[in-house]
């Protein structure tokens, strides 16, 4: 029989509550559409709607029990405060834990080598490996994955995020991890920071929660280099570099790009040498790849398993997942690439587009969003990279990509548009058999409903 992830009494232990009955549970979830037979719900509390609101509809669903700060007909624990319990509750997942943990967060690359992480230290053992889903990175999804680890994990990856100073401070101190990853700095919620070294600065909070012994994992190739090693020395008890460059304790001998368009990499680790291939497309993943290796050795994991996982990763929706529709008698290829944007993340994205094979290729850009004061040049500056991209004609998509469109005036074929439902239209009625469409923008322009639109051609 499998283990319960959390009995009532459990719960109310962690969260200070008090149980209705007794009962356990074997997911957690504060949304109640995402509730499923035997989950927890954690009835929160927001400015916008209460889920104390949703009980009924979450039981129907199959809960087994419920977090809640008022009366409930339902199984549940009671607490004073539901945010503070799901903070609790992570927390005491986290003690009760007796494997390893990473902790990812970067400007760009952050999810994607969560991922990698996980099916790298999954593979030699499934079930061994727990990692936060989608993008929960923040205050609430921290905690939340923290809740849903199994008690007998070995591994535990978790990605953090923010946007202010002082954000990752608090959820690194809740994740407690043994080994601390930045994947990299850029120009990425630049409203809230005076420039790209305070962006620096306040990723490098995440070597704050480091454990006794705890590796630092950094950068080499950034211009902050020496700034987060400067961060990661009162913490860590190990500080390894990775990058393209010689200098970095894991870096590349070689690299080649192979025929379905990814790379084969030696990479050396210190003194260990390991052959892989990545599946994945750019060097920005190369980068990625160097990072997760550096991890994987610092907890103990199994090289040559992360080499064939990295093998076989396929793309994430949203951050690199290919796939072909059809347009009259032959397809397009579509790189979704709809959930974020910033102007390194565009470069690296374009610059895939560039190494791709196609008949004619084509570019859905949208807003780069809390670029601040500098919007305006950040977007005018993807004019060079869309044009070593090769790319033919081009739908740019918002208020911001104006500057982009004045800047590509006379270069390249393009219309601009106000929104996604423009560009859906206009994408549509222009497709051709053997065009290869990047499509990337900030995930508030909503791109992702173009991308669904395409995928429902198929």
């Amino acid at each position: 029989m499998v283990d319960p992830l959390w009995t009532s009494a459990e719960i109310a232990a962690a969260v200070s509550g008090t149980a209705s009955a007794d009962f356990s549970v074997s997911g957690v979830a504060f949304d109640s559409r995402e509730i499923g037979p035997g989950d927890l719900f954690i009835a929160l509390s927001g400015e916008t709607t209460d889920g104390h609101r949703f009980l009924d509809q979450a039981f129907a669903q199959g809960a087994a029990g419920a977090i809640v700060s008022t009366q409930c007909a339902h199984p549940h624990v009671r607490v004073a405060d539901t945010g503070a319990a799901l903070n609790a509750l992570g927390a005491a997942a986290r003690e009760r834990m007796a494997g390893k943990v990473i902790g990812v967060t970067g400007s760009v690359g952050k999810t994607g080598t969560k991922e990698a992480l996980f099916a790298a230290l999954n593979r030699v053992r499934p079930g061994s490996a727990h990692r936060s889903v989608k993008s929960y990175n923040n205050h609430t999804g921290v905690p939340l994955s923290l809740a849903r680890m199994p008690r007998d994990t070995r591994y535990g990856i978790f990605e953090m995020g923010m946007n202010h100073a002082g954000e990752l401070t608090g959820l690194t101190k809740l994740v407690r991890p043994h080994v601390a990853i930045v994947t990299a700095i850029a120009p990425a919620h630049t409203e809230f920071f005076r420039d790209e070294s305070a962006i620096a600065d306040a990723k490098g909070e995440i070597f704050i929660g480091l454990q006794p012994g705890g590796t630092a994992i950094v950068p080499f190739d950034s211009p902050h280099c020496d700034r987060l090693i400067a961060a990661a020395k009162p913490h860590a008890a190990r500080i390894v570099t990775f990058g393209l460059s010689e200098g970095a304790e894991v870096h590349p001998i070689e690299r080649m790009r192979t025929l379905s368009g990814g790379t084969f990499v030696t990479a050396r680790l210190g003194e260990t040498e390991l052959s892989f291939t990545i599946s994945q497309p750019g060097d920005h993943w190369v980068s990625n790849s160097l990072a997760l290796l550096a991890a994987v050795q610092a907890v103990g994991g199994d090289l040559a398993a992360a080499g064939l996982a990295l093998a076989d990763l396929g793309g994430l929706p949203g951050r690199g997942a290919r796939f072909a529709v059809p347009v009259g008698e032959g397809e397009a290829w579509i790189i979704d690439e709809s959930y974020n944007a910033n102007p390194s993340s565009m470069r690296a994205t374009l610059a895939v587009l560039a190494a791709q094979t196609a008949t004619r290729k084509l570019a859905v850009l949208g807003d780069m969003r809390e670029l601040g004061v500098g919007s305006a040049e950040y977007h005018a500056a993807l004019a060079g990279p869309v044009g070593e991209a090769g790319i033919k004609w081009a739908i740019l998509v918002g208020e911001e990509m104006k500057a982009l469109a004045k800047a590509l005036e006379g270069r390249i074929d393009f219309v601009h548009v106000p929104d996604a439902a423009a560009a859906r239209d206009r994408l549509l009625a222009e497709l051709a058999p053997g065009d290869a469409v990047l499509i990337k923008g900030s995930n508030g322009i909503g791109l992702g409903a173009v991308v669904a639109a395409l995928a429902g051609k198929g």
